[in-house]
């Protein structure tokens, strides 16, 4: 039986393990927080957090892959009456309908999208100045970066058509993501997977077949002494919100004057706050020079906007800053296939949401994982020189 190790037990890594167990391999995976998850971990409580907004695209690869296993579990949809509190910050005020420049650009498939040309500047020729800049910040919503407009036109395109698509692709997870961790991780250990939890690798280990590193872009970098193992994510202030219930307040408000979304999630799902209590979740791209103040004022603006009274009716805050830890972003002239590869050589593979796989989210964490289990499995030569220190 072949032996894999995995470095990192995230949804990737997840995927990993069990689709390597389920093709017949003796796999350890190695995490080092004390419980599984990465950026798919949810609070324990009261309020059931993510680390920022989370949903299931269905329109994905994993989608299908979870499915079959039962692992998608119960979703939560989203009421009807909550479906018609969406609301669009557009020109200074709150509107019920987004723009049909908006709409128009949105229905486009990103296949005649180039990778060359930034997304503003295609977009412009197609559908005018106005419309295009509308589109790029609605599009962060996928993207969360402060100018998607300056990305390439293929990779913001793509992200936009899927975001906006009608019916929605995106699904809630009831309970937050750590349901859906922990189902994974139920069938993997079911599948005889080995986990290690509090297990920090700073060595790759050397003798035991194949190592996939499934641990964030800078992680994988010092662990493998490789400094080139770099690429642009985005820097996103994350405000999380519990507050005193009232009727009427929207369900999600888009910011398309400059990137932002805030999203009530208890509107879906009433678990996720403590009764009379909803859990509201906002982010808000920022650039380079802007500070987590800077973004948390643009989500109070909105929320004075939108949700009345909300200061008063404030029960619990939380305000922190991601930094590039929200999946690759493409600038023009580049693709997925730019990123960092998967095989990194010598048995070492190499999956996550910045690295050379398509999809959009999650699904890029997905695809990776797979890719890389299939490498690793077919390799014929396992050995590798001496062990490699950060």
């Amino acid at each position: 039986m072949q032996e894999l190790t995995i470095i990192g037990g995230g949804f990737a890594g997840l995927t990993a393990a069990i689709t390597a167990a389920e093709a017949g391999a003796e796999v350890t995976l190695h995490e080092a927080h004390r419980t599984l998850g990465g950026r798919g971990r949810t609070a324990a409580g009261p309020y059931r957090t993510n680390e920022g907004p989370h949903a299931l695209y269905d329109g994905g690869p994993h989608w299908a892959w979870l499915k079959q296993r039962g692992l998608l579990g119960d979703l939560a949809p989203v009421p009807p009456a909550e479906a018609l509190r969406f609301r669009f910050h557009h020109d200074g005020a709150l509107r019920r309908t987004p723009p049909l420049g908006l709409l128009r650009q949105s229905l486009r498939s990103a296949e005649r999208a180039p990778v060359d040309l930034d997304f503003h500047t295609w977009a412009t020729g197609l559908v005018g100045e106005s419309a295009a800049r509308t589109a790029a910040v609605y599009s962060a919503v996928a993207v969360f970066h402060h100018d998607p407009g300056s990305l390439s036109a293929r990779f913001v395109q793509e992200r936009l058509h899927r975001a906006a698509g009608l019916p929605p692709e995106a699904h809630y997870v009831r309970g937050g993501w750590g349901r859906l961790i922990n189902r994974m991780a139920t069938r993997a250990e079911g599948l005889g997977v080995r986990i290690e939890t509090s297990s920090r690798i700073d060595v790759l280990p050397v003798g035991g077949g194949p190592v996939i590193v499934a641990t964030a872009l800078p992680a994988a970098a010092r662990l493998l002494g490789d400094p080139s193992l770099t690429w642009e994510s985005g820097r996103t202030v994350l405000f999380d919100l519990a507050l005193r219930t009232r009727k009427g307040d929207p369900f999600v408000i888009s910011d398309l004057d400059e990137p932002g979304w805030i999203e009530r999630f208890t509107a879906q799902d009433v678990s996720l706050a403590p009764t009379g209590q909803q859990l509201v979740q906002a982010q808000l791209p920022i650039g380079p020079g802007a500070s987590k103040a800077d973004g948390v004022a643009r989500a109070e603006r909105l929320l004075d906007l939108g949700f009345p009274g909300w200061r008063e009716r404030t029960v619990w805050r939380r305000e922190s800053v991601s930094q590039g830890r929200t999946g690759a972003v493409d600038l023009p002239g580049t693709s997925w296939r730019d990123r960092p590869a998967v095989d990194r050589g010598d048995g070492v593979y190499l999956v996550g949401d910045q690295v050379a796989a398509p999809g959009v989210l999650a699904e890029v964490s997905f695809t990776s994982a797979v890719e890389a289990v299939s490498l690793a499995l077919r390799a014929k030569h396992l050995d590798r020189p001496g062990p490699r220190h950060a």
